[in-house]
């Protein structure tokens, strides 16, 4: 287990905010030690909290051709039919995972390819939960062409905390199975966009492991 280079500086700046309200608690407290040691304590466990967020397993994927692995650890949340207009614009299965704050919040690309197609759209930052956040919050879109020529789509979306979305997908670059796709900060939620004749894996409910749960076969 690392920490994930996108967290080095909200680390930082944590640290160094939290000393700097331990300080001046020490001083407005009549430098009282019981109280600074109470202040201190409940902010090393609000620091380690920031610390555990930013987590990055190490972790060995096995590429396997014609299979979608789960792109983010996380609860699946939806499992349906639906039409994608952005980028397939034809009905396909629909596979969303939901990442809480105490999820590892790493992006994996579920399956190896040419990057067709990366859009990033601005947008609200409603609950992820929420069918709606998947088309009006903020959210990065990524097309995947697999050797055989399937497509599927990926989309990192916000949620009520996440107020920010990395994604390193390139167009006209190809990936590979489990390579890590992006990250996303304080919680939100994964769409993946399936052809219509791909074989669920999952269930509702169901817990999964970034490239470790295998979500279909193509």
């Amino acid at each position: 287990m690392t920490i994930h280079k996108e967290g080095y500086s909200t680390i930082l700046v944590s640290f160094i905010a939290l000393a700097i309200i331990n300080l001046g608690v020490y001083f407005l407290s009549s430098q009282s030690l019981i109280i600074s040691l109470i202040s201190l304590g409940l902010s090393f466990i609000l620091w380690l909290v920031v610390v555990n967020f930013f987590r990055s397993p190490l972790r060995v994927c096995k590429i396997q051709d014609g299979t979608v692995i789960a792109p983010a650890d996380g609860t699946v949340v939806v499992i349906e039919e639906v039409e994608e207009p952005e980028c397939l614009k034809t009905k396909c299965k629909q596979v969303s995972i939901f990442m809480t704050p105490l999820n590892v919040h790493v992006n994996w690309f579920p399956m190896s390819g040419v990057v067709k197609f990366v859009k990033h759209h601005s947008g609200r930052f409603m609950g992820a939960y929420l069918p709606k956040s998947s088309t009006e919050n903020e959210r990065t879109t990524v097309l995947i062409e697999d050797k055989s020529g399937k497509q599927i789509v990926v989309r990192q979306v916000a949620g009520a905390m996440a107020r920010r979305i990395v994604c390193y997908a390139e167009n006209n670059t190809t990936v590979a199975q489990g390579a890590q796709m992006g990250f996303i900060k304080f919680g939100s939620r994964l769409d993946l966009y399936l052809p219509l004749d791909a074989d669920i894996k999952v269930d509702l409910d169901e817990k999964v492991t970034g490239t470790q749960t295998i979500i279909a076969q193509l």
